[in-house]
């Protein structure tokens, strides 16, 4: 059987201590790669592309948020 190709969507709110975290403990340094990681090391995919499409991808978007909010 030939591989099979799964496309999804996922929306997750976090707290950015947990972000802060999990980005930490993966090693990662965007939250793309960050759930590639999680997917690949759950179920050893052959394949995973993982693309942030809203929200911030990184701690540095998060703080840019935060800046323009007013709110750090």
């Amino acid at each position: 059987m030939n591989d099979i190709k799964i496309k999804l969507s996922v929306e997750f709110s976090i707290s950015e201590s947990d972000l802060e975290d999990g980005l930490a403990e993966y090693d990662e340094l965007s939250v793309g790669s960050l759930i590639a990681q999680i997917l690949d090391k759950s179920i050893a995919l052959d394949e995973v592309s993982c693309k942030v499409l809203e929200g911030p991808n990184s701690l540095e978007e998060v703080d840019e948020l935060r800046a323009a909010s007013g709110a750090g």
